[in-house]
């Protein structure tokens, strides 16, 4: 492994959709490498299809990126010294390449149509073989060339592949190898003249120095392809580590099939950056002793791509639901109440109702009853005595004559209470427990009904923080009514 100070690694997201999971997994793990190394993490955007880049979809990828706090050392807004991070900006360099490849013969120009093409697949699958270019225009005469242009035929540019077998080391797989007569005389330049994948990345990290190359294991044979490539160029190749892919819970690659899993769709949901992180740096993988909860600082330290693990992981959400509550829970209480305000908003809160020390009172009342900031619309009419109402199961309760004790000598003790708030809790309690002989949830379970409107919910010591005694007596009388 090359030195901590010249590790060089790059994410690099065609801006074709919204940002998923796996993704934001594979830039996770480059991240992560770059830090544990101290080296550089590269953010470069491949959006050189015009047709299905967006630059709303830029916009929203450099978003995600940065609400997960996966900051990027050279990128977009971050001009390094081997810009351009757009491949759109760096078809200048793309074309040089092309040229030299020409020059050493190592690729032709290829004139197949589309329908051509795809007759030639559909023939190899009915004869169940593996479809590969057969190599219709390897060996066209200058003649046979000049005659498909003049019929208006622009030609793609194909790398000659020659037999035998293509190996490369791989740090999470081991030894990987290919047959070259497998993959075919692949494309490396379409016909519009816009560079294929495989040949755009191997200029761009040869051109960038990055030094390792960390993706999805469904890029093995693309690094076959790349392979190929560098040493036609002349190009040291990186180190190569293919981690494995996430999955859905039928055990098939995880996609919109699933639902949503997109960055944006779990913040949406109410998912914690920190949460999300957490989970993907744990699935599939190793972090030593067990450990499941880590900081950021402690995902950097005992990352290793040798414990990335090779076999896929079914992404599991009700293990991130417990992940993101523990989360929330550790959050301190003004970033939580900051976190929950949009979501208050959205669940029907009203502007009169969210002053910010409010907010935090709600969110330090609620936080151990939280598994996303979405859950926040559960109560909203806890807090807002124009909103509070009792459920069935509290009304059942509340009919009971032993409830009605409680609640006589909880409001005749709460009306006298030197305090009020969280400090009168405790005592006021205390005093009922001695009037009534009750305690426990004989005790407890009348009160919850009475104030919350429900027998389950946040500890009561934070609804007495919250409400005031106006309130308390208020809906302690509408119980005993």
């Amino acid at each position: 492994m090359r030195t901590p100070e010249t590790t060089r690694v790059r994410f690099a997201p065609s801006p074709t959709g919204e940002l998923h999971v796996g993704n934001v997994r594979t830039a996770l793990f480059n991240w992560l490498f770059a830090r544990h190394q101290g080296g550089t993490f590269v953010l470069r955007i491949e959006d050189t299809d015009p047709e299905r880049t967006s630059r709303a979809y830029v916009t929203s990828l450099l978003a995600d990126l940065r609400w997960l706090a996966l900051d990027w050392d050279e990128g977009p807004g971050k001009d390094g010294a081997f810009g351009p991070y757009y491949q759109s900006e760096r078809l200048a360099l793309y074309e040089a390449s092309l040229r030299n490849l020409v020059n050493a013969g190592r690729v032709y120009p290829c004139y197949c149509t589309e329908e051509e093409l795809e007759a030639e697949r559909a023939s190899l699958l009915a004869a169940h073989r593996a479809p590969r270019y057969l190599g219709r225009c390897r060996n066209l005469t200058a003649a046979r060339r000049l005659q498909l242009e003049r019929e208006g035929r622009r030609p793609a540019y194909r790398f000659r592949v020659m037999p035998g077998p293509i190996a490369f080391p791989d740090i999470i797989r081991g030894a990987m190898q290919f047959e070259g007569e497998d993959l075919g005389d692949f494309i490396i330049v379409r016909s519009n003249g816009i560079p294929a994948y495989n040949f755009a990345v191997v200029v761009d990290d040869h051109l960038m120095e990055i030094t390792h190359v960390i993706r999805g294991e469904d890029h093995l044979s693309n690094t076959a392809m790349q392979m190929l490539l560098y040493g036609a160029l002349g190009f040291d190749p990186p180190r190569f580590a293919h981690h494995a892919l996430i999955l859905g819970p039928d055990r098939t690659k995880l996609s919109k099939r699933h639902g949503s899993v997109s960055v944006a769709a779990f913040r949406d949901r109410g998912y914690l950056p920190e949460g999300l992180l957490n989970y993907l740096a744990l699935l599939g993988s190793s972090l030593g002793e067990g450990k499941e909860v880590c900081t950021r600082d402690e995902l950097v330290r005992s990352f290793s791509l040798e414990r990335a693990g090779r076999s896929a992981a079914v992404f599991d959400e009700e293990k991130l639901r417990w992940l993101n509550g523990i989360y929330i829970r550790k959050d301190d209480h003004r970033r939580l109440a900051e976190r929950l305000t949009p979501f208050m908003e959205k669940a029907g809160y009203t502007r009169k109702d969210m002053g910010s020390r409010r907010i935090e009172e709600i969110a330090i009342a609620v936080r151990d009853n939280l598994v996303t900031l979405a859950d926040i619309g559960n109560y909203k009419n806890l807090f807002f005595d124009d909103r509070y109402e009792v459920n069935a199961e509290a009304r059942l309760l509340l009919r009971k004559e032993e409830a009605r004790q409680v609640l006589t000598a909880f409001r005749e003790t709460l009306q006298v209470a030197p305090h009020e708030g969280e400090p009168a809790y405790r005592e006021v309690i205390r005093q009922v427990s001695d009037k009534t002989g009750l305690k426990g949830k004989r005790l407890f379970m009348p009160i919850r009904a009475a104030i919350t409107g429900s027998t389950e919910g946040p500890e009561l010591d934070r609804i007495f923080a919250v409400l005031r005694r106006t309130s308390l007596l208020k809906r302690t009388e509408r119980a005993l009514a």
